[in-house]
């Protein structure tokens, strides 16, 4: 603070002195008189400290000293004019009271104007200078920032021009922007930042042989994910290192200006589908100044949980989870980003009732995500007792704990698998949301259930998977070459989590619209594509088949339930099926004491509960 007082105090100085100076240079040298004489008269000193200090406070009320000249706008240097032309007015005002100081008034005002611009603009432009260089300095220095060589810029907008203006200031080892490329026509053959705009997105392969390119920019960080991934595809054919603004809501979420945070593409990137927009505002005012738990909360989508959350002002965040070392990374990172933040993480299982009823009873939370659960497939069919106890019982004893001790809302993380599962993970999944559903008919806690697809970078997630294999030179395994997934972020995944416990009211289903769904082997050759290798050529495909337990495809909804539209048009609610309640609870009875005898085979126990569990006793597994 010291520092930014001080600075503030030298610009003030250094503008009320170039006033000064303005002035004397204005009276001996444009004025025809030639004559330093009048520096003796008093009425000339007048003038020239009533500059001094009129020049400091105009500038300071209208807040100069504070711009960040780095990012100045053409508006902050009219300010700058506009400030000496104000400077100018006083003193030719306080010419006609001390009549004295100027043998011509005219000459003499018009050219201290102009000496007071040309100073003051100068030490902007100098600031302007300085602060670009120490950016790229910072940015050389960091681990992330690299040389790009010669560079493509996509795009001939507002970002492209800020990021072809960084580099412009100030010259980077080994970098250069050599051209642009914009579909709009009307940008075509002309200059950006004094860099040509070539053509659109079909001369991308001709650009980079002309210009010897090795990068590429993506920077229309507003482009809609389809046209993103479509101009990315052909940018992959070049074998150029790609690299992306991130979007507009990246942008307000970090707090980043986009050119400073240019990352390199990644799988994500490629989807084609627009980024589902979460309501902010209702999540904040929902979630704060309440008590809020995370099961789960160090895993994949638990931990992002506790990130928006934390963000969004709890009066308390509860993280609960059974492995320590998830929950004491997240801990930290919570605590290191939100000193102030009312922090608790617990140890413990969702299976103890003893422990969860002690942690209820203690911190009374009001809303709970419940993100605790076995996911990975075929793990799971290994062991399908060990699925019931930890999905379906795990969050029985939950829900059940969290009604009888006042929760208000209580939302469930379900999976696509839930529905018409072949696996016992799914299945598991889809008892969950009858529980949910069950214990809504009877307690006043709303609880509501969450259902999406496969989470791109997520524990267990293939996209990890196929990065190692890469990494290790191949080959990268897929299952079926025709075999196709659902895909979302890990913060699209947790928007629509919390958008679900904002909006809902109690028993509901909601789902995602993803869009279309990807094929398995497009995405391990795209992502073979992005580190820089060809598939089948440098890197392997092998197929291996399908593993116990899997389809070829996955659905989002059950027939039976339907679709309903709610304010965001990618969120749709799923009617409940009606339940047999007697038939439900007398089954999970029988099915709480089979699962702990291995000899007992429970998934026909599943098979009565969920009718739609595609399963085979004789150990064959479903490949519709």
């Amino acid at each position: 603070m010291k520092n930014v007082r001080l600075k503030i105090f030298l610009q003030m100085f250094y503008d009320g002195f170039s006033s000064v100076l303005s002035l004397i240079l204005a009276t001996v040298i444009i004025d025809a008189t030639f004559r330093f004489g009048i520096l003796a008269k008093l009425s000339f000193w007048y003038v020239a400290v009533a500059a001094f200090v009129s020049v400091a406070v105009i500038n300071y009320a209208i807040r100069l000293y504070m711009v960040v000249w780095r990012f100045a706008t053409l508006f902050d240097y009219v300010k700058v004019a506009a400030s000496a032309f104000v400077i100018s007015c006083i003193v030719a005002l306080l010419s006609f009271r001390f009549s004295g100081c100027f043998e011509n008034r005219k000459v003499a005002v018009s050219s201290f104007f102009i000496f007071l611009a040309f100073f003051q603009l100068v030490l902007r432009l100098a600031f302007h200078r300085h602060e670009c260089k120490v950016h790229c300095r910072h940015d050389e220095e960091s681990s992330n920032k690299v040389a790009f060589g010669n560079v493509l810029v996509i795009g001939g907008g507002s970002a492209a021009s800020k990021f072809i203006t960084e580099f412009a200031d100030v010259s980077r080892t080994k970098t250069a922007v050599r051209c642009v490329v914009d579909d709009d026509v009307e940008k075509q053959g002309k200059l950006i930042g004094g860099i040509p705009v070539v053509g659109g997105r079909d001369k991308i392969p001709y650009a980079v042989k002309k210009y010897d390119i090795n990068t590429i920019v993506f920077a229309i960080p507003s482009c809609p994910k389809n046209q993103k991934a479509s101009i990315m595809r052909i940018c992959q054919m070049t074998k150029c290192k790609l690299y992306t603004m991130p979007s507009l809501y990246q942008m307000l979420q970090n707090g980043s200006d986009g050119v400073t945070t240019v990352r390199e593409v990644q799988i994500e990137d490629l989807l084609g589908r627009e980024v589902v927009s979460m309501n902010i505002e209702s999540v904040m005012n929902y979630v704060r100044d309440r008590v809020v738990m995370v099961t789960g909360g160090g895993g994949s989508i638990g931990s992002e949980l506790c990130r928006q959350l934390a963000a969004n002002h709890p009066k308390q965040l509860i993280i609960f989870d059974i492995y320590e070392n998830n929950a004491y990374d997240i801990q930290n990172e919570l605590k290191r980003k939100y000193p102030d933040l009312d922090l608790v993480t617990l140890i413990g299982s969702v299976r103890d009732t003893k422990r969860l009823n002690c942690v209820f009873g203690k911190y009374h939370p009001e809303i709970v995500y419940h993100a605790a659960a076995h996911k990975h497939v075929p793990l799971m069919e290994d062991s399908p007792n060990e699925t019931l106890k930890n999905n379906v019982f795990g969050t029985y004893k939950t829900a059940l704990c969290a009604a009888e001790n006042g929760v208000k809302k209580f939302v469930l993380i379900s999976t696509d698998k839930a529905v018409n599962p072949t696996n016992i993970m799914g299945a598991s999944k889809r008892i969950c949301e009858m529980i949910i559903q069950t214990l809504n008919n009877h307690y006043d806690t709303e609880f509501v259930a969450v259902r999406f697809g496969n989470v791109l970078g997520s524990n267990g997630s293939v996209i990890p998977l196929f990065k190692k294999q890469i990494a290790n030179g191949g080959p990268v395994t897929v299952t079926d070459p025709d075999i196709i997934r659902y895909f979302m972020t890990i913060p699209e995944a947790t928007s629509l989590v919390l958008q679900a416990g904002a909006t809902a009211k109690g028993g509901e289903i909601f789902v995602l619209d993803m869009g279309k769904p990807v094929r398995i082997l497009d995405l391990a050759e795209n992502l073979i594509k992005l580190s820089g290798f060809e598939p089948y050529v440098d890197i392997d495909i092998q197929f291996t088949g399908l593993r116990p337990g899997e389809k070829l495809y996955e659905e989002m909804l059950m027939s039976e339930e339907g679709l309903k539209r709610t304010d965001n048009e990618l969120i749709y609610i799923g009617h409940p099926i009606s339940i047999d309640e007697e038939l439900f609870n007398k089954t999970l009875a029988q099915m709480k004491v089979a699962m702990y005898d291995e000899s007992i085979d429970v998934r026909a126990l599943v098979k009565q509960i969920v009718p739609t569990y595609q399963y085979t006793p004789s150990g064959e597994f479903v490949t519709a």
